[in-house]
């Protein structure tokens, strides 16, 4: 269970960059577990490309403090990993709250034990980076700031002057420094970095990441200081309900360019539920596979309308799985792809309301839910946590709450009161979510599954 937290001083400091490196240039000689703090499918794609294992998230504001440790063990044993590396969110204490931990890093930090590395943007700084290394280890005692990596650095010798400021005045080690360079830099869209299932040349830039990695930051203190981490608390708790459905069933999932947003224990919960998963294309293949179920997850339609709407085979086979009452359950992307259309051109038309990219950010927060009606995923009367991000609305046109499965306790969704458009045996609403904090959502939807199979 040896492991590290990469964290940073604030966003855009570098973190995605260095970390997805480190991963890199570690796993040409060990197996590695890649960890990504807080809400986010992108960085976890780039990941998974440095170290050929699928990535985890953690989340303390979706995962209680055993929860936590039980995934990240779930991640280690899985992979059978030599090493645990985590890149952390935003800041190293920013969180949902100004003054406790509940969704940063510092609080995964805590609840593994970890061991954290700061990587600071130390563009114009000197003395300043071994100020802003007292203060993030003043703050909170109990987090383990065992080193810093400078970002951006200007040359060699501002590299080893701010070196002598940090590890003289903060006595704290450095492992390295990067020189600023723009071309190592990775294009980005609206919801951040572009995933790297779109694009074959991301696999060569992560390569130059892990190349610059390798001359630039001392790997031999990184593994020693990952050798040398404490022990973990033995306190764990399971991400999913134990119930398990006999039965197998078989649920399909769209994975392409368009759909790639998923958490990866969201997939074993349902593989735990005896569900065998079958992939399919919603742009490039022509129906939907044989399968009992559907779970659309997000991604980028929004980009790829075009050969989405052109697709029409495909979308009249997945309308005419919902007309039969199968149960499919959609995230946020897979809610705009069940809409009438996208930007006005046509999609499913299982709700027969348009979906719109819009300039400004619709929704940007973690959610918490209160189930209103039965779905195929939870029963009324239950709560349960998630998080949105959409560039987008449904342009709701009707009148009748009934139309929804989900009334918001925080977040925007739908209409900003509902989320979750209920039809059919079909539900889709902007709300993504994880297994641990819907813990009966593999069992709920492989039994419904089943009841309509």
């Amino acid at each position: 269970m040896k492991r590290i937290v990469l964290s940073g001083t604030g966003s855009g400091v570098g973190k995605t960059t260095i970390a997805t490196g480190i991963m890199k240039a570690l796993s040409k000689n060990y197996k590695i577990q890649s960890f990504k703090v807080g809400p986010d499918y992108i960085d976890p794609s780039y990941h998974n490309c440095a170290t050929g294992v699928p990535s985890r998230n953690l989340d303390s504001f979706f995962m209680s403090e055993g929860q936590i440790r039980q995934s990240f063990k779930n991640g280690m044993i899985h992979s059978k990993a030599n090493y645990g590396i985590i890149e952390g969110v935003r800041g190293l204490y920013e969180g949902i709250s100004p003054v406790n931990d509940i969704g940063s890093t510092a609080s995964i930090a805590k609840a593994l034990n970890a061991p954290v590395i700061l990587i600071i943007n130390s563009r114009s700084l000197v003395r300043s980076a071994a100020a802003m290394t007292l203060g993030f280890k003043a703050l909170d005692p109990k987090i383990k700031i065992d080193g810093v990596i400078l970002n951006n650095v200007k040359s060699q010798k501002h590299y080893l002057k701010t070196k002598e400021a940090v590890e003289t005045l903060a006595k704290t080690p450095v492992l390295g420094g990067i020189i600023r360079d723009n071309t190592i830099a990775m294009e980005q869209r609206h919801l951040g970095l572009i995933p790297a299932v779109e694009e074959e040349r991301i696999k060569g830039l992560i390569e130059k990441w892990g190349e610059l990695i390798q001359e630039n930051i001392d790997l031999d203190m990184l593994k020693n200081i990952m050798d040398n981490s404490d022990s973990i608390h033995d306190n764990y708790e399971p991400i999913w309900n134990p119930n398990k459905t006999i039965q197998k069933t078989k649920i399909g999932i769209p994975y392409d360019e368009a759909f790639n947003f998923y958490y990866q224990e969201n997939i074993e919960a349902l593989e735990y539920n005896n569900a065998k998963i079958e992939y399919f294309s919603p742009i490039h293949d022509e129906t939907i596979p044989d399968v009992d179920a559907l779970y659309l997850g997000g991604g980028y339609p929004e980009i790829f309308k075009k050969e989405l709407s052109k697709n029409t085979s495909m979308l009249k086979s997945v309308k005419q799985f919902s007309q039969d009452n199968h149960p499919i359950y959609a995230e946020c992307g897979g809610l705009m792809y069940l809409c009438k259309s996208i930007d006005n051109l046509p999609m499913v038309d299982v709700f027969s309301y348009k979906s719109q990219l819009t300039k400004k950010v619709q929704g940007l927060s973690y959610t918490i839910a209160q189930v209103e009606q039965n779905n195929p995923i939870l029963k009324k009367g239950t709560q349960y946590h998630g998080h949105e991000f959409h560039y987008s609305k449904v342009e709701y046109t009707g009148s009748n709450k009934n139309d929804f499965a989900f009334k918001m306790k925080r977040g925007v969704g739908i209409t900003g009161k509902y989320d979750g458009l209920l039809k059919n045996n079909t539900v889709a609403s902007y709300i993504h979510t994880h297994s641990a904090c819907l813990p009966d959502f593999a069992y709920n939807f492989t039994q419904a599954a089943l009841e309509n199979k």
